[in-house]
């Protein structure tokens, strides 16, 4: 308990003082392993572990998926994403809400990014809401609840990032198992949002004529299918994870150069520096996060924390229930991935221990997580939201209540019925856990 003190007590110092995580990640491992072996020793074996942690072919998928991301996102894919949903969700009470909800699952499924998706599909969404007379809190609420829903809908580089820490759960399997409670979460905020907007007398959109019916749905179709290609050829066996980020750099290059032309070739140099920098930042932050799990293996930590929880309660229920609650709590103040990357071999252990499926735990912690995102006081996609939406985070907060009850609700579900996140890697890949 020594080591875990120095090791999160470290860390949660310099994180309040403004050192930015990765680098207050790195320095608490050092710290921390310092006190069992010499300065020298532990930056080098620290180092190293960080190196032979980035070291995996698994990896290469995240700047793939991000570049792949950022070129659908110049592409005008969001749009196209909106109009399908009004197809979709037009006729339903609120029925702008229900297209947010509908083009963050779609859009959020194909950039894996709930902030780009926050961000593509409020600024759009925001403005039309607000001609219409939609409260404009209720709107940022309903981007910012729905946006997560990419971040479970695959293909979703939280999970790759899962897998690798995990110790190789399979990325196909995870991907698959994602699909459900993603779809429940969007379910889960559509029904909130349709009980307000009907309380509320908001309007719906008149059915458009077959011919636009049928355009809308085939200018959609091009992006959709990226989804198709990927978990097709994943389930197939065609390629891996990371052979498939690659095929959706190609794909969505040639969607927005070749065929939509709203990525432009002296584009290209932009979109490619900034989804290099994004992938820096966060390969530097796994790469840092591996040190600090090593370093918590290394020093028992996991092992400490299983023997407190034991002692908490022997109701495998009531550790589940205090696993999720430590981590909702983790989520408000860190974000995803190092969230992620640090409690996984801390919680983990803990769930198998208990018989819980390695591929079901990875979906509840990820749902568990996207909850984070849109909760103060870093709720990153919240923040988003707000601005897109030009709301006070002030403002958002009471509106965003209902949400948050809809989605724990759909999160207890997630934990304690396993199926939800297992029946289709069983029906479709033959799963076994």
């Amino acid at each position: 308990m020594q080591s875990a003190l120095i090791l999160f007590g470290v860390f949660a110092v310099l994180v309040t003082f403004g050192v930015p995580i990765s680098f207050a990640i790195g320095l608490a491992t050092v710290t921390c392993i310092t006190v069992l072996m010499s300065f020298d020793q532990a930056v080098f074996v620290v180092a190293q572990r960080m190196a032979t942690g980035l070291d995996s072919f698994t990896l290469l998928a995240i700047p793939f998926f991000i570049l792949a991301g950022n070129i659908m996102n110049r592409g005008g894919i969001a749009a196209r994403m909106i109009e399908l949903a009004k197809v979709l969700g037009g006729r339903l009470p609120g029925a702008l809400a229900h297209c947010n909800v509908l083009a963050n699952m779609l859009f959020g499924a194909i950039s894996g990014s709930a902030v780009a998706s926050a961000a593509a599909v409020g600024g759009i969404m925001s403005p039309l809401q607000k001609k219409e007379g939609y409260d404009p809190s209720y709107s940022a609420a309903v981007n910012a609840a729905s946006c997560p829903t990419g971040m479970l809908i695959p293909p979703s580089s939280t999970l790759i990032v899962y897998s690798l820490i995990s110790g190789g759960t399979s990325v196909a399997t995870l991907f698959v198992a994602g699909y459900i409670p993603g779809i429940l979460m969007g379910l889960g905020v559509m029904i909130v949002a349709g009980i307000i907007a009907a309380k509320r007398g908001y309007p719906i959109i008149p059915m458009p004529p077959f011919k636009e019916v049928v355009y809308k749905t085939l200018d959609a179709i091009l992006p959709l299918m990226l989804i198709v290609i990927i978990m097709g050829g994943i389930i197939g066996g065609i390629f891996t994870a990371t052979e498939a980020s690659a095929v959706a750099v190609v794909y969505s290059l040639v969607l927005a150069v070749f065929i939509y032309r709203e990525v432009k070739f002296t584009d290209l140099p932009g979109v490619i520096l900034e989804s290099a920098i994004t992938s820096s930042i966060v390969l530097l932050l796994i790469g840092c996060s591996i040190g600090m799990s090593w370093a918590m293996a290394f020093s028992d930590i996991p092992y400490a924390i299983a023997e407190a929880l034991a002692n908490v309660s022997e109701n495998p229920l009531v550790i589940m229930l205090v696993i999720n609650l430590c981590l909702l709590v983790i989520g408000t103040f860190m974000d995803m991935t190092p969230a992620l990357l640090i409690f996984t071999p801390i919680f983990l252990p803990v769930a198998t221990e208990l018989g819980m499926d390695p591929v079901h735990f990875g979906i509840m912690m990820t749902y568990n997580l996207c909850i984070g995102i849109i909760t103060p006081p870093v709720g990153s996609a919240l923040f988003i939201s707000c601005s897109v939406g030009n709301v006070a985070i002030k403002d958002i907060i009471k509106p965003m209540l209902p949400f948050y009850v809809a989605v724990i609700s759909i999160l207890m579900l997630v934990t304690f019925v396993p199926e939800i996140s297992l029946f289709l890697p069983r029906v479709i890949l033959g799963y076994g856990g």
